[in-house]
């Protein structure tokens, strides 16, 4: 018997800092406020260590029903949390990460006035997504998905005075209720045939039903409007454009909301699904399909960026293709693999371009950078050591839950492997295109002033190469953690061909691997018992040897992605100006983003503007306020106008009036009495 874990405790601390800090923050020192946010998410952290120290002893999944909250008929939803070895992984992400990014966000934020504000949204991001992960049912999980996006939209928009950054904030608050509407219909569909949003009785509910190989039914349904809405969350095509346009936050929201933990929600909520989605093989297809493009879409524009953080934030895009891509063809651990070493290397990519950014005095094209990686070592080997990870470079992190997903995606589909092994090349290439424009070379920061190229420029402010400084020490403390974890974090799961035994696939065995896949007749025999050495999955078509190869020639793609970079950069720095021109109307349509931005607001953002700017000018504001205050004022005026004149100044006119009214209330008491 498993005792009370009081889960409700590890979402309730952050939001009592978020509470503390929002209403009270405004009279408290700068310290006293960041000495909340720390101490409550910290808090979080140590909690949700000390149930995974004692996670073993656990009877699992362990649900906690903590009170009643919805009942109509035989329908009902409780306030209840869910840990199982998926949920835990993603506890000790979210805490974990998030409370380094708190710890940066105290450096980073010093100077900036509201910064009670920072952290109580901070702190109440951190409610919601707690709640997203421990929710036993999909009604809270939808309000911790709603809630994560009102947090998005406040942070993103810190900065409300600027324009770019409050219009950020609403796109992204616009385009994720695209994704939640999807989500939305699900959650109906799920109610109208289950009775029930719990996950226990919905999935023991499907293990039931047969299997949709051979057309679509209930299940597909529901698995595509959950994709829907997990693409909104986690930026697939098509609804991948609020992530770039969330830059315009402060860089610690990107590290914690557009790297670590948001974006990946989408990604969670198809694996905690996976139940649903192995019954219906057309609907992970789709996965696949839009994983795979989005990885390579995504990447391709990454390429000509010259914003630090849009480069990364394009980089975010491309990856979590890759974590879509891997769920579409049920490698599910491999995933959530990589899911939790991107949280690591991504948010210290994002944090070290904020130091890089910091000590430039705010500058964010790298064409204005360049040598820096004498004036700010702590930043620069930090962030050598992400730009290798993310590279896919052994032994680092990226490299075992990359290749484990492009292994699974080969096993799947050659088309697949192809995708992502190009995507992987392109990662290389325009991550050590950063790294060599940033660190390396020449200081361009009058150069760039004064246009660089086709492309002119203007720096933020010239602090000059003097003026350059490291960051403080309590923002390259998360720095030196991330790094440490962007090396050593794909350990727990190294394939059986590099002579380990994968123990993070073994320790999510129970989660993905007890459910029977789909037969070829669409058949599903329901729940099984599954041996350690069983996989998600189809079997494996080849061997330890032909992986061994398939490893070797995506580490080959990450050596030429740097060969390239290293040759445009740095040997031939005049050749990517010539590559642009030769490429021509290929190249700016890169630079432009495939104009999809300028595609949505000719096809939705103006159509929909103009036309209710008719409805509401025309039909609401003319038609009906407009005519009732001046029809109003109308009937106003013709009322008064006959009350003037019964304002004679005749003496008899009004003794008759007098005795008119006399008449009436006689009449009237006497009408009365004879009632």
């Amino acid at each position: 018997m498993t005792p009370d874990l009081h889960l409700w405790i590890i979402p309730a601390l952050p939001l009592a800092g978020a509470a503390i800090n929002g209403l009270f923050g405004h009279r408290f020192s700068r310290k006293l406020v960041s000495a909340v946010a720390l101490t409550f998410c910290g808090a979080a952290f140590a909690a949700a260590l000390g149930i995974a120290v004692r996670f073993s002893s656990f009877t699992v999944p362990h649900i906690e029903f903590l009170a009643p909250w919805i009942r109509a008929g035989n329908f009902q939803v409780g306030f209840a949390f869910y840990l199982d070895q998926l949920s835990l992984i993603m506890l000790l992400i979210v805490t974990g990460v998030g409370f380094l990014i708190h710890i940066y966000s105290v450096g980073y934020m010093a100077h900036e006035e509201g910064s009670y504000r920072f952290f109580a949204y901070l702190n109440l991001f951190m409610f919601f997504m707690l709640t997203l992960v421990l929710a036993s049912n999909y009604l809270m999980m939808f309000i911790g998905w709603e809630g994560v996006g009102l947090a998005s939209y406040l942070l993103i928009g810190f900065w409300f005075f600027k324009d770019s950054a409050a219009a950020a904030g609403k796109k992204a608050f616009i385009v994720n209720r695209i994704g939640d509407f999807g989500f939305l219909i699900a959650l109906f569909l799920v109610i109208k045939h289950f009775g029930s949003l719990d996950f226990d009785h919905v999935f023991r509910a499907v293990t039931q039903l047969p299997g949709e190989a051979a057309g679509a039914g209930l299940l597909t349904t529901i698995a595509f409007l959950l994709t829907v809405g997990a693409c909104g969350k986690s930026a697939q095509l098509p609804l991948y454009v609020w992530l770039p346009d969330a830059m315009e936050g402060p860089t610690p929201v990107s590290a914690l909301i557009h790297a670590a933990t948001m974006v990946t929600a989408g990604v969670y909520m198809v694996a905690r699904s996976h139940i649903i989605f192995e019954r219906a093989p057309i609907a992970l297809t789709v996965v696949a399909i839009i994983g795979a493009l989005t990885a390579i879409f995504a990447a391709t524009i990454g390429v000509v960026q010259t914003d630090i953080k849009k480069v990364l934030a394009y980089s975010t895009i491309s990856q979590l293709g890759y974590m879509f891509m891997a769920c579409g063809v049920a490698a599910f651990s491999a995933a959530i693999f990589h899911l939790m070493t991107h949280a690591f290397f991504k948010g210290l990519l994002f944090l070290a371009a904020g130091s890089v950014i910091h000590s430039v005095g705010g500058e964010q094209d790298m064409r204005a950078m360049g040598g820096l990686r004498h004036k700010i070592p702590w930043t620069f080997w930090t962030m050598t050591i992400a730009t290798f990870a993310i590279a896919g470079f052994p032994p680092l992190a990226g490299f075992f839950s990359k290749d484990a997903i492009l292994w699974r995606a080969y096993q799947s589909s050659p088309v697949y492997w192809a995708l992502g092994l190009i995507t992987a090349l392109l990662t290389s290439f325009y991550m050590f295109r950063l790294w060599f424009l940033t660190f390396f070379g020449e200081y361009r920061a009058e150069t760039a002033a004064h246009g660089h190229g086709n492309h002119p420029v203007s720096s933020r402010v010239d602090v000059g190469h003097g003026g350059i400084h490291e960051s403080p020490t309590i923002m390259l403390a998360p720095l030196v953690i991330l790094a440490a974890l962007s090396i050593v974090a794909g350990w727990i799961g190294v394939p059986g061909s590099l002579g380990g035994n994968n123990r993070f696939d073994k320790f999510l065995g129970p989660v993905f691997h007890t459910t029977a896949p789909v037969s070829d007749n669409g058949s599903a025999p329901g729940p099984v018992v599954t041996s350690e050495k069983q996989v998600e999955g189809p079997e494996p078509k080849t061997g330890p040897r032909t992986e061994l190869i398939f490893t070797g020639i995506s580490v080959a793609a990450s050596f030429l992605g740097l060969g390239l970079a290293w040759l445009l950069y740095v040997r031939r720095p005049q050749l990517p100006q010539q590559v642009a021109q030769f490429f021509g109307i290929f190249y700016h349509t890169l630079v432009h983003k495939y104009y999809v931005d300028e595609f949505y607001a000719a096809l939705f953002v103006k159509p929909l503007i103009d036309g209710s700017s008719r409805i509401l000018w025309r039909g609401i504001d003319q038609n009906m306020i407009d005519t009732a205050v001046d029809n109003g004022a109308h009937a106003a005026n013709s009322f008064s106008d006959n009350m003037r004149h019964m304002q004679s100044g005749n003496i008899r006119s009004y003794a008759g009036w007098v005795a008119v009214g006399a008449a009436t209330v006689i009449a009237y008491m006497v009408w009365m009495g004879t009632r």
